[in-house]
């Protein structure tokens, strides 16, 4: 009954938060003489602040159209190099002639869309040949297109390797680091030429025994029966995934709002002020940030609670017991990919030390081919998002793979 009470709240709800969108709107536009004060900035803001309070389930889009190189500015196009029921894997072609490193970038499938990225990417395409997966919004998958768990996960990873071929590389950005690092050591046990030549994993629980957050701790106080009790619910049959089973979005969204509320309740009055003022530059970037925020996925049952077993509550890969397709996975194997770790130094989400450990889960890579960087002042959305990751962080993401791009 979860999904279907939140839906009825949803529904009964969307008629105000509507009437509050065209309410801003309207007076938020330069209107001539007399009609110029006649409503107040302050019954502005607050009508726009109330219309943002609302979640959506439709994805954003990219809107990456040109990127600068230089002191040129090169054309974008955004093409679908493949795609499954679960997910496309996103190419972003540039108008240039020159031989660049090809990344997959491996989005979170943890409530929001890969658009989460979207600043993650712009910055990567100055220098790489992107590619990305996007996650499709499993409350729009039919149930005849099956369930989708960690092997299917897997399974995705390595397809979109086998795509793009020898010598490319990853980045794997926070939840999907384990499934991602599982995959490359799947490949590198069977010798497939496809395996990454440089593996960058940013903010992941690779062993969250490590410094525990408290997101950490309560996965583990409570038995996986309680998560499935509390959690997953059931997609109405409105939507074309009706009837299959889900992690909704706006359950995760409540968690991570209920985390940090202080903060989030900060930044609302903070856009408040900064609309009242009519300071843009101040305003526009708390808007963006919660356009994307607010615009929630829901994720297969199966591979949500696998994760919080696997990965929260038993630590199988740091443990040597993880399993794909009933054999354990042997991240020993992978010898030949260079691994690169970033974390944020007041990460709340995956706090230091749990992303560095894939440097001892995996011995057979050389130590002359780790490297690890602790981002001083960076939270975790710090580390592939804003000036920290511009400026700091992806110089360094950068010149690693220039460096891994020749075995």
């Amino acid at each position: 009954m979860i999904y279907q009470a939140y839906q009825a709240y949803a529904d009964l709800s969307a008629p105000f938060l509507g009437a509050a969108r065209v309410f801003s709107d309207i007076f938020t536009r330069p209107w001539p003489g007399p009609l110029s004060g006649m409503v107040s900035g302050r019954v502005t803001a607050a009508a726009e602040i109330l219309a943002r309070t609302g979640l959506t389930h439709k994805r954003p889009s990219f809107d990456i159209e040109e990127v600068r190189i230089g002191e040129e500015s090169v054309k974008v196009t955004e093409e679908v190099a493949l795609t499954t029921p679960f997910c496309t894997l996103l190419h972003f072609r540039k108008d240039i002639a020159a031989n660049q490193p090809r990344i997959l970038i491996v989005a979170p499938l943890s409530g929001h869309f890969a658009t989460l990225l979207r600043g993650t990417v712009l910055t990567m395409l100055q220098d790489h040949d992107v590619y990305i997966t996007d996650w499709h919004n499993v409350r729009d998958v039919s149930v005849l297109a099956g369930r989708f768990d960690l092997d299917n996960f897997i399974d995705h990873v390595i397809r979109f390797f086998d795509f793009l071929g020898p010598d490319s590389h990853v980045m794997a950005v926070c939840q999907p680091t384990v499934g991602t690092l599982a995959a490359c050591a799947v490949m590198a046990e069977e010798g497939n030429p496809n395996l990454p030549s440089s593996i960058t994993l940013m903010a992941g629980p690779m062993d969250t025994r490590i410094n525990p957050t408290e997101v950490n701790l309560l996965a583990t106080r409570k038995p996986l029966e309680w998560f499935e009790q509390s959690f997953i619910g059931v997609v109405p049959m409105r939507y074309k995934g009706g009837m299959r089973r889900v992690y909704p979005g706006f359950m995760q969204i409540s968690a991570f709002m209920c985390m940090n509320l202080d903060r989030h309740t900060n930044s609302f009055f903070d856009l408040y002020k900064h609309i009242v003022n009519a300071d843009l530059d101040q305003a526009n970037p708390i808007r963006s940030f919660y356009e994307e925020y607010f615009a929630l996925m829901d994720l297969p049952a199966e591979f949500y609670l696998q994760t919080v077993l696997t990965v929260f509550q038993e630590h199988r890969l740091a443990q040597g017991t993880f399993e794909y397709r009933g054999r354990t996975v042997n991240p020993a194997a992978i010898r030949k990919s260079a691994l690169f770790t970033v974390e944020g130094e007041r990460d709340d989400i995956c706090a230091p030390g749990q992303t560095r450990a894939a440097h001892d889960i995996c011995p057979g890579i050389p130590v002359a081919r780790k490297r690890h960087h602790v981002q001083a002042g960076a939270g975790h959305y710090g580390v592939f998002n804003g000036k920290r990751w511009d400026q700091e962080i992806y110089p360094q993401v950068r010149d690693f793979i220039k460096a891994s791009c020749s075995r």
